[in-house]
């Protein structure tokens, strides 16, 4: 290498000096890092412990990839010193807890596929900046949560909790939040009105659930901006009421029997019937519908085609 601190079990790219690679490299343990790296790729090896002194002199770096090592805990002291880090990869290891300390800087913390069973209290609390947070794939029930969990995430963008064991819809996910995950659950019911906190949620994914018709409240999913509705594989039997602005909808695998296209249109289907094709912004949006796996027979209603003008595509 070009630098002669570039640890020999790794790769030190001369053209990219603040990167530093130990990929795939068999490690077992984290060698020491060179203060000028900000990039540190360490994922696929066999690396259990993060000791303290491996990241002594790098409290510069920006990003972390540790995913698929054999990670059980992260002593304090290792992140709370990594001031500038930025985004941090902990997916395929084997913690237990969500790593407390964690860098008020973060921005993405991808924690997927542990058998993270417990977040400690107030351990997202300085994460103002956090926009991403992955937890799908791991042991978290409803008693994890509780109104504080994600207390001072202001900023978190997305949320992904699917695959895991929740019962029930997760209390106190932050109000900027634009994307949910849920899917892989066991949850039954919607709380009424629980998606009103979310003024600009845009994709909600709840396949592979236990909703039926009885847990859901009429208006759930009447949200202005949600674009993107996910509710594959429930035990639903009628077609939910959408908003007209709800552009992709998959009921796939649920127990649908029939669909009154009058019943579930956003506005009235009369008044869509005097709008010209040139203007269309009356118009429900939805563009992709899916409906198959269920108990219905085609033809596809006329009533659901005239409602829902602009659907560009049918699984039925």
């Amino acid at each position: 290498s070009v630098f002669p601190d570039c640890p020999r079990e790794c790769y030190c790219p001369p053209d990219f000096p603040s990167a530093l690679y130990c990929d795939s490299r068999n490690l077992r343990t984290v060698p020491l890092i060179p203060a000028r790296i900000h990039y540190l790729y360490l994922q696929n090896n066999f690396i259990a412990d993060l000791p303290e002194e491996s990241f002594r002199n790098a409290t510069g770096l920006k990003w972390v990839n540790l995913d698929n090592n054999r990670i059980r805990k992260v002593d304090r002291r290792v992140l709370e010193k990594l001031e500038n880090l930025i985004f941090l990869y902990m997916e395929r290891n084997q913690l237990k807890e969500v790593p407390a300390f964690l860098p008020p800087n973060l921005e993405q913390l991808r924690l997927s596929r542990n058998q993270i069973s417990k977040i400690p209290a107030g351990v997202f609390n300085k994460l103002e900046n956090l926009v991403l947070l992955d937890l799908h794939h791991n042991k978290l029930s409803d008693g994890v949560f509780n109104k504080n969990t994600f207390k001072g995430l202001k900023n978190l963008m997305q949320l992904n909790l699917a695959h895991n064991i929740l019962r029930k819809m997760p209390p106190g996910v932050p109000s900027a939040i634009h994307q949910l995950f849920l899917d892989r659950n066991n949850i039954e019911d919607i709380p009424s009105d629980y998606f009103k906190e979310f003024p600009n949620l845009a994709f909600i994914r709840l396949n592979y659930n236990q909703i039926s018709d009885k847990g859901l409240p009429k208006n759930s999913f009447n949200l202005t901006n949600l674009l993107v509705l996910h509710l594959a594989h429930n035990k639903l039997t009628n077609v939910p009421f959408i908003s007209a602005k709800l552009e992709h909808l998959y009921l796939n695998n649920n127990s649908i029997e029939k669909i009154n296209g009058t019943q579930i249109c956003p506005t009235s289907v009369m008044s869509i019937q005097d709008v010209s094709p040139s203007d269309l912004d009356g118009v429900p949006r939805l563009r992709y519908l899916r409906l198959d796996g269920n108990l219905l027979k085609p033809p596809i209603p006329l009533d659901l085609m005239l409602c829902f003008r602009l659907l560009q595509s049918v699984v039925f």
